[in-house]
């Protein structure tokens, strides 16, 4: 006996050529199965989809905010810097600039790797997600090359800071929306896990704590009356800004490149499944995020003496199980009989790292 179940996840079930399978009966053993009902009354199939729409909707929103925040931070950073002269303003006015771009390209990965699975990407778009996340490390990575050389421009030839007070002003306003928009987002992240939202966060969570040196700057220059403080703190967010842009870069390519989940979350799905008390075991366990989701592949062991249908319900059941700790989750199971000896891709893995 030897087989495999496939079932799209709340986001491959939003498309319009799905239809939602719903089984009513329990599994075996008591187990509830993908049919299993809620206090509600509702299955946890369509409990799940309507999170998962919900989850959607609180995307966009972070999306919006986030272009939103940007733009008004622009114009008033701008009118600041004509004003005061400042090279920390400026700074600041370049990264906000930047945050608009990233911002924009995130509303349109977002956008993209929410669309349904279409006969051309059976997978869904969720990998768009991980290539706004390139997109935002390459700009934030250029506003800091330019910040660098104006700051460096800045010490061989000192200018005047004027209007300290202004500039104070405004940044304690940016500081102020930033924060704002930096919980609402982390909020979303929480709810969603969503990878480019969570890149848009860091680098406006980063902006935090560059306003906060902004005013260090102007505060130290109105102090002492030396210009040097002034790019030397510029220089400090600059080397800020290329270090976010790498974190944000190497999480992204963790994603293209379908690193594993994380060991934590690999022993979660190996408990769900050996739970079940007519589970053998379960081998060539594969897992990768896919930007908005993960995949979990894997094979189940069970009695060879079971029917097909028996089979396939304690399948459910265990899916089920797994479903649950992810939602968001896309799941391939393969059954075949407890004890069958046949190649494996955890041999191969063995193998591979003995001869290393």
């Amino acid at each position: 006996m030897t087989g495999s179940s496939t079932r799209p996840g709340p986001t491959a079930g939003r498309s319009r050529g799905f239809t939602l399978n719903v089984r009513p009966a329990a599994g075996p053993g008591g187990d509830p199965g993908a049919g299993a009902m809620t206090d509600g009354g509702r299955t946890t199939a369509e409990t799940r989809v309507e999170k998962a729409l919900s989850d959607d909707v609180w995307r966009r929103r972070a999306t919006y905010a986030s272009v939103a925040v940007a733009s008004i931070l622009i114009v008033v950073k701008l009118a600041t810097y004509l004003a005061t002269g400042a090279v920390s303003i400026l700074s600041s006015l370049i990264d906000s600039s930047v945050d608009a771009i990233a911002s924009v390209v995130t509303l349109l990965g977002v956008a993209r790797a929410l669309q349904p699975p279409d006969t051309s990407h059976r997978f869904g778009h969720g990998k768009a997600e991980p290539l706004a996340a390139l997109a935002q490390a390459a700009f934030i990575t250029g506003s800091a090359v330019f910040l660098g050389y104006e700051a460096i421009g800045r010490l061989f030839e000192p200018r005047p800071v004027e209007e300290t007070t202004l500039g104070i002003a405004v940044m304690i306003f940016a500081i102020v929306m930033t924060l704002g928009l930096v919980a609402f987002q982390r909020w979303v992240i929480r709810r969603t896990g969503s990878m480019a939202i969570d890149a848009d966060s860091l680098h406006y969570s980063g902006d935090l704590f560059m306003n906060l040196a902004v005013i260090t700057a102007l505060v130290l220059t109105s102090a002492t009356g030396s210009y040097y403080w002034d790019p030397l703190f510029a220089l400090g967010i600059a080397a800020f800004l290329v270090w976010a842009a790498t974190r944000i870069a190497s999480k992204a390519l963790g994603v293209l490149m379908d690193r594993e989940l994380p060991d934590e979350d690999r022993r979660r799905i190996v408990a769900l499944v050996l739970e079940h008390p007519q589970s053998r075991g379960l081998h060539d366990l594969r897992t990768r995020s896919t930007g908005v989701g993960q995949q979990i592949e894997f094979h189940l062991e069970l009695d060879s003496h079971l029917t097909l249908a028996e089979a396939h319900d304690i399948t459910d059941a265990i899916e089920e199980r797994v479903r649950t700790a992810f939602p968001d989750a896309q799941l391939t199971i393969h059954q075949e009989p407890a004890g069958l000896e046949d190649e494996r891709l955890d041999n191969r893995l063995a193998g591979s790292v003995a001869h290393r």
